[in-house]
This record gives structure tokens, sequence and C-alpha cells, in this order.
């Protein structure tokens, strides 16, 4: 591995990298290493949105998806089609927002089987108060996962991202 691609030194690296033996071509290594540092990110993003938000990551996605849009909401489809849900598992899932007083659900006119969903207050306000202490989380973990050179690199990839420590 080259100094760049190193995992920090608290993290296994890959025995058959360091065997020089290469029996995965590089893009399915550097597919896995992706899958292990955001799995890491989301184990810890599970625990973090329950405890303060009291939602499921699921659903803490779909508020943060909202949350970037304007007021008037996205249709359910939309929803899906962003997200990669099944509309059924998302129908629940926003039942369960609903429930919780953070999202609306409402008709589209002129389309009877049509439905919008949006933010409520509510749910704006509690994204505020807690999003910092939610990015720290995202911070942390992906810290705790790779080096700043990776991280880095891995901001370049994503489009509008910046860097954890916010250049």
């Amino acid at each position: 591995m080259s100094a760049t691609t190193r995992p920090p030194a608290d993290q296994p690296s890959c025995p058959l990298a360091e065997s020089g033996e290469r029996l995965l071509p590089d893009e399915l290594r550097a597919w896995m290493v992706l899958l292990a540092a955001t799995g890491g990110v989301e184990q810890r993003m599970r625990t973090a949105v329950k405890e303060t938000l009291g939602v499921s990551h699921d659903e803490f996605l779909i508020l943060c998806l909202l949350a970037e849009r304007p007021r008037t909401g996205l249709r359910m489809t939309q929803v899906a089609d962003l997200l990669g849900r099944p509309k059924t598992r998302l129908t629940y899932q926003i039942a369960c927002l609903q429930r919780a007083g953070l999202v609306n659900r409402r008709s589209v006119c002129g389309d009877k089987r049509g439905v919008e969903v949006a933010l409520t207050d509510k749910a704006r306000e509690l994204l505020r108060e807690t999003s910092a202490l939610l990015a720290g989380t995202v911070r942390q973990a992906l810290a705790d996962s790779m080096g700043s050179e990776q991280r880095a690199a891995m901001c370049a990839l994503v489009p509008d991202a910046t860097l954890p420590d916010g250049s």
C-alpha cells in the first residue's frame, strides 16, 4: 500500500495487500474500503440518531432529504427513488414520521394517487438543534476509519461536499 492509502495505525490492513498477492482489481478493493468506511459511519449514526432524534437511521435519511428541499416537499415516489427504497417500506417510514409530528403528507392537486411529503416546523427545529452533534459523529467516525488524505479524496468524489474539518 502506498502512504496515501494506508489505514490509520489502529486499523487492520488487507492481508492480501501485505503479501503482494493481488486477487482483486483496484476498483473492487477501493469499493471494499469505501464500504468499510461508510459502514463504520452508518453504525455510529444509527446509535446517535436514535438517541438524539428518536427515529431510525432510515427515517433520519428521509428527514435529511426533505430538509434539503423547499418547504413544499417532495412526492413520495421521488423520495423512494432518491433514497433507493421500496415504496411500500417508505410508506411505513413516512407514517412513523407523521405520527411523531415530523412530516406532513398531502395529496397532490390534480393527481389522485400523488402524495407529497414535507417537514414540519418541529422537524426543522429538531434538525437545527441536533445537526452539529450529528455532524461531529460523522467527523469522528471518518477520522477513525481513514486518514486526512483519504477523506479529502472521498469528499472530492462527492458533489458539493466539504471536508469534515470545514474546508
